[in-house]
């Protein structure tokens, strides 16, 4: 079952269609690519060709809000499915697009959720824990900073930004794999080049 909270204080069902059974693959394994703050047009004019490289062979992209531009999220849907939450930064093409503020996807068992701002970093593994007592996986964005951090049965993610690294030394994104409705690993990928050496 998959379902949406965009409206505080109801669930909306959303269609089985949305998350497809993964590209006929029949071995249980699903390949999610995780994207979050990609600020178009600003810092995201086309797909980075080192993002590209990364969402092929995608089975299911997840955009943790502020995309910005509804063209972008059609842009990722040419390389899989696209499933995607609203950001501060987001306006009414991209609610019009189909995403609600939060998002519960039950991947093949593994309960996933999804939502923008997940508030401050102190308390925050007991703060998701709280609002999504029953997900395996949270994911998140707004800070522009990575992280993958389990605590107390619950792992707690957030792939950064491959286009607006702010005060981190590289763009990244996230890569899920999960098996059997069991995730396998999470990476941070980074999708641009290292700073430049001083001196």
């Amino acid at each position: 079952m998959i379902t949406s909270a965009g409206v505080p204080g109801r669930t909306v069902t959303v269609p089985r269609r949305a998350v497809p059974h993964v590209r006929g693959r029949d071995d249980g394994r699903v390949r999610v690519i995780v994207l979050a703050d990609t600020h178009a047009p600003r810092r995201w004019r086309s797909c980075p060709p080192a993002v590209a490289e990364q969402l092929r062979g995608a089975d299911l992209i997840l955009h943790a809000g502020d995309v910005c531009t509804a063209a972008t999220l059609d842009e990722l849907a040419g390389y899989a499915p696209v499933r995607a939450v609203l950001g501060n930064n987001d306006g009414p093409d991209v609610a019009a697009w189909g995403a609600p503020e939060m998002l519960q996807l039950d991947l093949g068992g593994l309960s996933v959720a999804m939502l923008h701002d997940s508030g401050p970093a102190a308390g925050r593994p007991a703060r998701m824990r709280r609002r999504f007592p029953a997900a395996d996986l949270v994911i998140f964005g707004h800070s522009h900073i990575p992280l993958d951090h389990a605590e107390n049965g619950q792992r707690i993610f957030n792939p950064g930004s491959p286009t607006d690294r702010r005060r981190q030394p590289r763009g990244t994104l996230g890569v899920l794999h999960i098996d059997h409705g069991r995730l396998r690993s999470a990476e941070i990928i980074a999708v641009t080049p290292p700073p430049a050496s001083a001196g």
